[in-house]
C-alpha cells in the first residue's frame, strides 16, 4: 500500500489524533465502518482520541452504534487504561465512567486502571475509580498491587486512599517486595512511616532475603525512618532486625 492510500486508510485516526472534530464528523457520516478499523498497531480512532484527550472526538465516536467503551488495542489497553494514564484527563475518565467503562479490566500485563493512575500521582483519578468500585487488591502479572506502585512514587493521600479501600499492605510482589520495601527503596520516609503506622511487617525479606530498612538510599533516610518510627510508637525491633 502506498503512502496516500495508507492516509486514507486510516484518516479518522489521523482526525483522532490531531482533533479535526469536523473532518472526523465528514468522514463518518461517508463511511461509518471507518470507527472499527484497526490500524498496524491494533489500535482504534477511539484509542487515538483519548491518547491525546480528545474529548469532543470522544463523544462523536461514543454516538456510533458499533461502540465499545472497552475496546481494546494491541497491548491490551482500553480507553479508560489510557485516560487514566494521562495528566488533566479528568474531564474524559468522568465520560468514560459513564458509559459503562470496566474499572478493572487488565492490559496485557494484568495492569487496571487504577494502577496507572497510582503510577501518576493522579489522586483526583484514583478516587474516581475507586468510588466505581475498582478494586485496589488487584495484582498485575508482576505481582504488583496499586499499592506496591502508589509507595514506589512516595504519594501519601493515595497509599491512604488504597488501604481504605482494602488494599492488602504486606503482599509481596515478583521480586518478594512489600510497599514498605518499595517506599524505603525509592526515599520516600512519609510514606514508609505511614505503611508502618498502617501495620506494614518490618520483618519480611524480598527475595534476596533484605528487610526494607536495608534498602534506605542513605543514612539520613534510614534514620528518619526510625527516628519518625520510634516517635509514633512503632515496635523499633525494626531497627534490631537490620542491625
Amino acid at each position: 500500500m502506498d503512502a496516500d492510500s495508507q492516509q486514507a486508510k486510516f484518516a479518522l485516526h489521523a482526525a483522532a489524533r490531531e482533533g479535526q472534530l469536523n473532518v472526523a464528523e465528514s468522514l463518518l457520516r461517508a463511511d461509518k465502518r471507518l470507527a472499527t478499523r484497526r490500524d498496524d498497531d491494533d489500535r482504534l480512532p477511539i484509542h487515538y482520541a483519548v491518547s491525546y484527550n480528545r474529548l469532543p472526538i470522544v463523544e462523536l465516536l461514543a454516538e456510533q452504534k458499533s461502540f465499545d467503551v472497552d475496546a481494546q488495542d494491541g497491548a491490551g489497553w482500553s480507553p479508560l487504561h489510557i485516560a487514566s494514564s494521562l495528566k488533566d484527563a479528568d474531564a474524559l475518565v468522568d465520560f468514560l465512567l459513564a458509559r459503562g467503562a470496566d474499572v478493572d479490566a487488565k492490559t496485557n500485563t494484568g495492569v487496571t486502571a487504577i494502577h496507572l493512575t497510582v503510577s501518576k500521582s493522579n489522586l483526583v483519578v484514583a478516587k474516581k475509580l475507586l468510588d466505581h468500585k475498582a478494586s485496589a487488591r488487584v495484582k498485575d502479572k508482576r505481582n504488583q498491587l496499586p499499592l506496591h506502585r502508589a509507595a514506589a512514587v512516595g504519594n501519601v493521600p493515595i497509599i491512604k486512599l488504597l488501604l481504605e479501600h482494602r488494599s492488602p499492605i504486606n503482599a509481596t510482589d515478583a521480586d518478594g517486595s512489600t510497599a514498605l520495601h518499595h517506599a524505603i527503596s525509592e526515599g520516600h520516609g512519609d510514606a514508609a512511616v505511614v505503611l508502618l503506622k498502617a501495620g506494614a511487617e518490618t520483618d519480611k525479606k524480598d527475595g534476596r532475603g533484605a528487610l526494607a530498612i536495608d534498602l534506605a538510599p542513605d543514612a539520613k533516610v534510614r534514620n528518619f525512618i526510625l527516628k519518625a518510627a520510634e516517635e509514633e510508637g512503632i515496635d523499633l525491633s525494626l531497627e534490631k532486625a537490620a542491625s
